[in-house]
């Protein structure tokens, strides 16, 4: 209830689990990223089941699908967000565990590997299979946007109110400068620190020390000066915390049950959860075409599905922009962003499918196509 009626603090560890000889953690995007295909695949196989086609042509279907999505999410993030650098570094472009996936790119993949699909098995036609597919990949989209959240990334725009998200983890990356001292760092709400601008929350940083640890002078010259030009030094920071850029760093030192503890104060900023707006967003469309499916597939043309999926998540997403940072310095001043520009397109294509679609409908059913 708190989360709805006053801000909330975030600073989830994005990383869930280490596996002993393996450099990468085990990350909650990357687990909800898997368990969207997972879940989908699941649905898909019931969907199958119903109407009586075989299951195990669903996990030819998921291979299709893992790789189209990843390599389009990725190409798509190359090309639509920085072409010059990908164009002249092309091997950068393997590198997907370093982010960078687009949607937009992603759906072109799907797309792409539909129609291929239809052309090695002719017996499932590629409008039969979008139009079932639009369930699961909205489905797939609110598990990737719930990683986006927990990823602390694609953060939304202030929301100058009460309500909203104050970003911290990055905060928190930062102040753990010495891992070999800090034991623990958290944020709570008040602090010295007070606005009377909307939006803006008075935060405490506590930082706790090992057992042991004694803070000296040379400690508070580190956080009078060298911390306090490494927290405005980075734009991850400033964009969510305001720890004055005039005025010294306001702190405190002090010792709790045997450690010593440092208090830093800053203003929160809260913004909008874009990703969790989205995420809701795909839930709904799931349901929604869930229910077109079960209940209407006999009687609406083949693509009906497909067309109406592109124009509501199309249009919602060219929506959400409005609550999102821009996600590249080059749409900084632009009217609309990148992701909006490439949603209109993607959004008039589903109109004009729709109408196609529904003029020839009386001669194609939606049905099972044999």
């Amino acid at each position: 209830m708190d989360f709805i009626l006053n801000f909330l603090i975030w600073s989830p560890d994005p990383n869930i689990f280490v596996i002993p000889g393996i450099d990468h953690p085990v990350r909650w995007y990357g687990l909800l990223f898997a368990g969207g295909f997972i879940l989908s695949q699941q649905v898909m196989f019931w969907v199958f089941k119903q109407e009586g086609r075989p299951e195990k042509d669903v996990e030819k279907l998921t291979v299709y699908m893992v790789v189209a999505v990843i390599v389009g999410a990725r190409l798509g993030h190359c090309l639509f967000y920085n072409p010059g650098f990908y164009l002249t570094n092309p091997l950068e472009i393997l590198k997907v565990w370093e982010g960078g996936l687009a949607s937009h790119g992603g759906a072109l993949g799907i797309i792409t590997a539909i129609y291929l699909f239809g052309k090695k098995y002719p017996q499932y036609p590629m409008l039969w299979m979008l139009d079932r597919l639009v369930i699961v990949a909205a489905l797939t989209g609110a598990m990737i946007r719930t990683g986006n959240f927990f990823n602390s990334e694609m953060e939304g725009t202030m929301t100058n109110s009460n309500m909203g998200v104050v970003y911290a983890r990055f905060t928190e990356d930062v102040l753990r400068y010495d891992d070999r001292k800090i034991e623990d760092v958290t944020f709570e709400k008040g602090g010295d620190m007070v606005s009377d601008q909307p939006g803006l929350h008075p935060i405490t940083a506590k930082i706790t020390y090992a057992r042991g640890v004694q803070l000296t002078s040379a400690d508070k010259d580190f956080f009078e000066n060298q911390l306090r030009s490494a927290l405005l030094r980075y734009t991850e920071v400033v964009q969510h915390i305001d720890f004055g850029k005039d005025q010294p760093l306001a702190y405190k030192f002090y010792e709790k049950d045997g450690r010593a503890v440092a208090e830093i104060y800053g203003l929160g900023i809260s913004r909008h959860v874009a990703q969790l707006y989205e995420a809701i967003a795909c839930l709904v469309l799931m349901v929604i075409f869930f229910l077109i499916w079960k209940n209407k597939r006999f009687y609406l043309p083949q693509g009906f599905n497909f067309a109406l999926f592109m124009i509501l998540l199309w249009s919602e997403r060219f929506v959400d922009e409005f609550f999102k940072m821009n996600q590249e310095a080059f749409e900084e001043g632009m009217a609309l962003n990148m992701g909006q520009i490439l949603s209109i397109p993607l959004t008039l294509a589903g109109i004009v499918m729709l109408y196609i679609f529904m003029t020839r409908g009386k001669k194609t059913m939606s049905g099972d196509p044999r």
